[in-house]
């Protein structure tokens, strides 16, 4: 059984309730061609926290740095990072020409850490040859200064992926229409990306984020949900239609409550992705996890 790999994924969610997704290269050799948050593996060279791999393969994956001058004074005398000198940076912490850490003090830069909220963690089965655990998080746009300012005012640089490497698009999206192109067949996701999103979209509702709706979000952060580990396991055999049945913790057949359900049935392309996901969760998040 092959022993999951730390990883991070975040969330970015800007004021217009969409959220960040990268399209991953068909060529990929994990995940080929699916549409997931940008996010990627813990480098202990690079990495002090999670929270810093996933800012860290964010900015590689979509161009946007989450960071922050570490003085005013410093950002008032520094003239702002321009997007040829971030672009350039870029390229060289992916190819590890450059480490991130260094780029950030170069640059008088502090990750904004403080601003990613948990949202879950996930566990690949140990059916599968490559595993990961990953952490995934939640950070609202608003909320984070960005790098790429003077004199105080934010600067949000648009996504643009990052040269085909591992991403060969990079947009922000609103979660309810990500799921409706999922349906369509026009995108694929898999089962941690579904369940995040189909989460989102019943809070997010709406083209401007309310401050009930950032609040909702931040109380999911800050409960059982936001600390839930999630070990799919695969029931035997399929579902009438065709259909593998994931469990996820509390669900009937592991443990939980006669009756509840929590899994997904999915049906898997074979390269990591699925052409159908369909979420089975019959109880309150906010309350009875």
């Amino acid at each position: 059984i092959a022993v999951p790999r730390p990883s991070a994924s975040l969330i970015v969610v800007n004021s217009q309730n969409e959220v960040l997704m990268v399209h991953r290269n068909p060529q990929a050799t994990s995940f080929g061609g699916v549409h997931v948050f940008p996010g990627g593996n813990y480098d202990a060279k690079q990495d002090e926290s999670y929270q810093m791999t996933a800012i860290r393969e964010t900015f590689e994956e979509s161009g946007l740095l989450l960071a922050s001058s570490q003085s005013q004074s410093a950002s008032r005398s520094q003239p702002a990072l321009d997007d040829k000198t971030l672009e350039t940076s870029r390229e060289s912490i992916h190819a590890q020409g450059l480490l991130f850490k260094d780029f950030l003090r170069t640059h008088n830069l502090s990750a904004d850490v403080s601003s990613l909220l948990p949202f879950t963690e996930w566990v690949t089965p140990q059916l599968l040859p490559r595993r990961f655990h990953t952490r995934f998080y939640v950070a609202f746009l608003p909320a984070i200064p960005s790098a790429g300012f003077a004199s105080g005012a934010t600067q949000h640089r648009l996504p643009t992926p990052d040269g085909g490497q591992e991403v060969v698009a990079a947009h922000f999206v609103h979660p309810q229409a990500a799921l409706a192109a999922f349906r369509a067949r026009r995108i694929q996701l898999m089962p941690p990306q579904y369940y995040l999103l189909t989460t989102l979209a019943d809070i997010l509702y709406g083209a401007h984020t309310t401050p009930a709706q950032a609040a909702r979000v931040r109380a999911l952060a800050a409960g059982a949900f936001g600390r839930m580990v999630v070990n799919p396991r695969a029931l035997p055999g399929l579902d009438k239609d065709g259909r593998s049945v994931l469990t996820y913790e509390g669900d009937e057949a592991r443990g939980g409550p006669v009756g509840r359900l929590h899994r997904s049935l999915v049906r898997p392309t074979g390269r990591g992705g699925c052409t159908e996901i369909v979420l089975l969760r019959n109880f309150d998040i906010f309350a009875d996890i």
